[in-house]
């Protein structure tokens, strides 16, 4: 009984909801720093530390961790160590400040996932986490010194930003997260996972005493970097909750879809308005005309009636000929005057058919062509991701760009992109209505990117297709995709798209 208690145990804790929080997704660019010092083919000595990507193949992390090798290239090696993999790899020293304790390590061999660099104001009191490898949690696990080369998730320890200070004129960050040896060069980060210093010393408590550790200030860390020429991705936004922000986007998309509606149901009393102002003039033309019609025929009545009166009074003074000449005119005038009153306008204003174009709702299924489509801060929840503008093409039947199909979801259009290289699932969503383009992004760990990929592989429909049948499969192979995804993203990026010049 007690097996099969365990067994089912196992089963659930596999069958938990995956992770998607963003110190999680911080800490698939966290790595291990090993060096070794080998003299005449013997390991004389051996260190390690902690560091964190900021491009795919480069690693901050103190220059102490790395110092020998900076200085003694030939004789002590340097490792890189992921927290997931099961290889690791050889790096090399490519900056070095030793005033800042700041080095850069560059390594060929997989591509991690870079952190971002927060340039904001950490408020005192504000929630911080460190990420490394304690050496005390390594003196009390490890086994070997092989243990030091596998990979392995970082610790997590959380604390609170207590200040900024000077540190031999360099600033630092003093905080209340656990830190010990081996957790130098790792990153201290706040809540959204962003990087906010450097981890490098702490203090040591005596008699009661409380630890504190220390961190290079974020200020040190980007000065370092753009003198080393390296690229990195600075934040700068607030950090919210992606909870509350999906609440708010949520309200302010159904307040543009209600807008969207507003707007088309003006513009259809418009030209409703339009139309019934229209009509009247209409109307009161018709009835102008009408009336100077009947009294043109009146005219041609009472001019023939004059004419056949004279021709009368012709031949009384025996003038036939020119009787005869007048009552024609006078005959042909009543005839005119029959005419003319008989084909008399009914009166009845006669409008053309309103088009359809001007009240319709916009429809989902046609196309937009090119589009620009800018973030809106205000619906977004950005930690790593680029806020540049995106070009789009928007095509018929759920076209994008020509060459990407996406499925039908009620009046909007989704699609799930799974790449074979980047730890990050994004969930497109199109709405032609309000023409708002929203990617939903789940930083995830390379196991939870290898589930993605099987349910992934299933979806056969690879470029933009008219067929029905087609993209309602692509729709239900996208919901499995969908299920197995945390509960929560770690970005949603809102943009807002109109036509491009």
């Amino acid at each position: 009984m007690t097996r099969l208690l365990i067994l089912l145990a196992m089963m659930l804790g596999f069958t938990a909801p995956a992770r998607a929080d963003d110190i999680s997704a911080a800490a698939r660019g966290v790595v291990r720093v090993v060096t070794i010092a080998v003299v005449d083919d013997e390991v004389v000595g051996f260190g390690h530390g902690s560091g964190f990507a900021v491009a795919p193949n480069r690693i901050v992390t103190n220059a102490h961790v790395v110092e020998l090798a900076a200085r003694y290239p030939e004789n002590v090696v340097v490792g890189v160590v992921p927290s997931e993999g099961d290889k690791s790899y050889q790096g090399k020293v490519i900056a070095i400040d030793t005033a800042r304790d700041l080095a850069l390590i560059e390594f060929t061999g997989v591509k991690l996932a870079p952190l971002a660099v927060y340039g904001g104001s950490v408020e005192e009191g504000g929630s911080v986490t460190a990420l490394g490898y304690p050496g005390n949690v390594d003196l009390a696990t490890a086994r070997s010194s092989a243990d030091y080369i596998r990979p392995l998730s970082p610790i997590r320890t959380e604390g609170v930003f207590s200040g900024r200070r000077t540190m031999s004129d360099v600033q630092v960050l003093l905080h209340t997260a656990g830190i010990a040896r081996g957790n130098s060069g790792g990153p201290l980060l706040d809540a959204c996972g962003r990087v906010v210093g450097v981890n490098s010393a702490l203090t040591r408590g005596e008699e009661g005493d409380a630890n504190f550790g220390f961190a290079i200030a974020d200020v040190e860390l980007v000065t370092f970097l753009r003198a080393a020429g390296q690229p990195f991705t600075a934040a700068a936004s607030t950090c919210t909750s992606i909870a509350e922000q999906l609440r708010q986007d949520s309200d302010a998309d159904a307040r543009a879809t209600a807008d969207a509606q507003k707007a088309q149901q003006e513009a259809a009393g418009r030209a409703e308005r339009e139309r019934a102002a229209a009509l009247v003039a209409a109307g009161d033309a018709a009835q102008r005309t009408r009336e100077n019609i009947i009294a043109l025929a009146a005219v041609l009545l009472v001019a023939g009636a004059l004419a056949l009166a004279g021709a009368g009074f012709l031949e009384l003074r025996a003038q036939r000929t020119a009787a005869i000449w007048v009552a024609i005119v006078g005959a042909l005038g009543l005839v005119a005057a029959l005419a003319v009153f008989l084909m008399r306008p009914s009166g009845t204003p006669m409008l053309p058919v309103v088009t359809a174009t001007s009240a319709a709702a916009v429809s989902s299924d046609a196309g937009m062509g090119k589009l620009v489509c800018t973030v809106v801060p205000a619906r977004s929840r950005i930690t790593v991701s680029s806020t540049a503008d995106v070009a789009l093409d928007w095509g018929d039947g759920g076209c994008m760009n020509g060459r990407t199909q996406y499925a039908e979801n009620g009046r909007k259009w989704d699609r799930i992109l799974v790449p074979g290289e980047e730890q990050t699932v994004s969930v497109l969503q199109f709405d032609p209505a309000t023409r708002i383009y929203t990617n939903t992004r789940y930083l995830l760990s390379g196991a939870q990117m290898d589930s993605a990929r099987k349910i992934r592989s299933q979806v056969k429909l690879k470029a933009c297709s008219p067929d029905i049948a087609a993209r309602a499969n692509l729709s239900t192979q996208q919901a499995a995709i969908r299920s197995a995804l945390p509960p929560l993203p770690n970005e949603r990026i809102v943009y807002s798209c109109s036509a491009a010049r």
